[in-house]
């Protein structure tokens, strides 16, 4: 048995007709009978109803009415939250069945027993409750133990709970308030953050491989898409959050695509939902090999100040001279680089005429996409001195120089410097005061301890723990808050080994920077 969400959307007319009538109803006007339909015949039918939807948007809803149609059996459990707030619990008796007669948008059809109707949403634990906050149509509730909870309360009962649960259960109520902000808002006042804020719900600082697995499963579970991916551009780069699987609008539309047509928004948003909506639904979750891309670089992401093409040289020279630039960029029109005017090819120029314009004063360009390796562009960097970023209309986005790259990598090494210094001085603690054969009797693994490089971080807080071995050190300090430090050192350092684009803030290693401040008083090298 399985256990199922279906949404009746915000048409309380679909509401009445699948309580009273004993159905579950899913929408998608335009779609004819769907019975002994394959997946595949699925996609091409609603493809065929919707022409002006992209290759996202169709693979999302043939995904949700393939389940709607074929997946769901009976026997299976099904949750329809209303928009009142309450929740109905049934059990699918029916096979999918389509009603030609009914109004348009009431067609497509499951048989349903209504079990318990008009549960409060209280007396869902916030992990079950959670799940249920998605913008999907339809969804099956597949984590949590959710299908045995359903069936408890399909009795009367409250939630018994996931006898499982875990820390993660009650984070999720952070999507949920995410999911709740997005509904509420029409395509004219989507949801945008920043990528550090838009993280911030997870209570996540940094993009490791971790996070963005579960955060990108969050997602798909909730129906949202953001726009562009959030694992693109820096922490401080702009996402606007979409229903990116919620049925179309009255006027036959997704999210997505009225995000892409509405004139009122932003080009940079529209240009990234076209970009979705021409995408394979499966090739626009973020990615989850995290690697160094152009655009996680902040410098990347901020317009320089240029030139257009046919403007006096003397504007780029001043604003060379003024901003302590070494180039600048000259745009075309739509704001695409035409080429690059710099202290040398002014030189250049002069050396040819004593008046040159800005035609003559303007070199080759030297410019990388948004979405490339930063790793490979590395190498133009150090020839030239510098690169320009283009988004994926070409237009100019940032500029990367050589000293970007110097205070990113410089920033990258310092953490790895201080956890370095930390464990070297913690191996000549133990060395200095404690036999090796009373190390290896408080470690894991001890008779494999053949000297103290042998051991592993999380190894001194055991070693630390015994009353003997704090005793030996003779320090006067107190040894929870010491052990305390060493196990936020020890987490740190073990984020650390999980490779993240974003960069560590000083905030974040203050905790680092007093433990080996400490440790250098207690135990001063000779």
């Amino acid at each position: 048995m399985r256990a199922w969400g279906v949404r009746v959307g915000e048409d309380r007319e679909r509401e009445r007709a699948a309580l009273e009538d004993g159905v579950l109803i899913i929408g998608w006007r335009g779609l004819g009978d769907l019975g002994g339909t394959t997946r595949d015949e699925v996609r091409a039918a609603v493809a065929g109803a919707y022409p002006g939807e992209g290759p996202y948007t169709i693979g999302n809803w043939a995904g949700q009415i393939h389940r709607f149609v074929n997946e769901i059996a009976a026997g299976d459990l099904v949750v329809m939250p209303l928009k009142s707030g309450v929740v109905n619990i049934g059990r699918v008796v029916g096979d999918y069945a389509y009603r030609p007669e009914a109004e348009e948008g009431t067609r497509h059809t499951r048989r349903v027993e209504w079990l318990v109707r008009d549960i409060d949403r209280g007396a869902f634990r916030p992990d079950l409750l959670s799940s249920l906050g998605s913008l999907l149509t339809v969804f099956e509730l597949g984590r949590y133990g959710a299908a045995e909870r359903v069936g408890v309360m399909a009795g009367g009962k409250l939630d018994p709970g996931d006898p499982e649960a875990d820390e993660l259960a009650a984070e999720l109520t952070g999507p949920t308030k995410l999911v709740e902000e997005v509904r509420g808002r029409s395509a004219e006042d989507s949801l945008e953050l920043s990528v550090r804020d838009f993280l911030a719900v997870w209570d996540v600082r940094r993009r490791s491989p971790e996070a963005i697995k579960r955060i990108t499963a969050d997602l798909r579970d909730k129906g949202l898409i953001t726009v562009p991916p959030f694992t693109e551009g820096s922490l401080d780069s702009r996402v606007t959050i979409l229903a990116g699987g919620s049925e179309p609008d009255e006027s036959g539309k997704s999210a997505v695509t009225r995000t892409a047509e509405d004139a009122k928004l932003p080009e940079d948003v529209r240009n990234a939902a076209r970009a979705v909506r021409g995408q394979a639904e499966e090739d626009t979750g973020p990615r989850t090999v995290v690697a160094y891309r152009v655009s996680n670089l902040e410098s990347a992401n901020r317009m320089p100040e240029g030139v257009r093409v046919g403007d006096d040289l003397r504007k780029a020279v001043t604003i060379m001279a003024r901003r302590n630039y070494s180039q600048v960029p000259v745009l075309d029109a739509e704001g695409r680089l035409r080429g690059v005017v710099s202290w040398e090819s002014v030189g250049r120029a002069r050396m040819r005429t004593p008046n040159p314009d800005l035609e003559a004063a303007t070199g080759p360009r030297k410019e990388v996409g948004l979405s490339e390796d930063l790793l490979e562009a590395i190498g133009t960097i150090q020839r030239f001195g510098y690169v320009f970023v283009h988004d994926h209309e070409h237009r100019v986005r940032g500029l990367i120089t050589a000293s970007d790259l110097a205070e990113q990598f410089g920033s990258r090494v310092r953490p790895f410097v201080l956890v370095e210094e930390i464990e070297q001085r913690l191996r000549l603690v133990v060395d200095r005061h404690l036999p090796l054969d009373r190390v290896r009797k408080v470690v894991r693994n001890g008779g494999r301890v053949k000297s103290v490089d042998n051991l592993n971080f999380g190894a001194y807080k055991y070693v630390f723990e015994e009353e003997e071995n704090w005793a030996a050190l003779g320090w006067d300090i107190d040894r929870n808050g010491f052990i305390e430090d060493l196990e936020e050192c020890r987490r740190f350092r073990n984020s650390l080994m999980h490779f993240s684009p974003d960069p560590i803030t000083d905030d974040q290693l203050t905790p680092l920077q007093d433990l080996l401040d400490l440790l250098r008083t207690l135990e001063p090298q000779d």
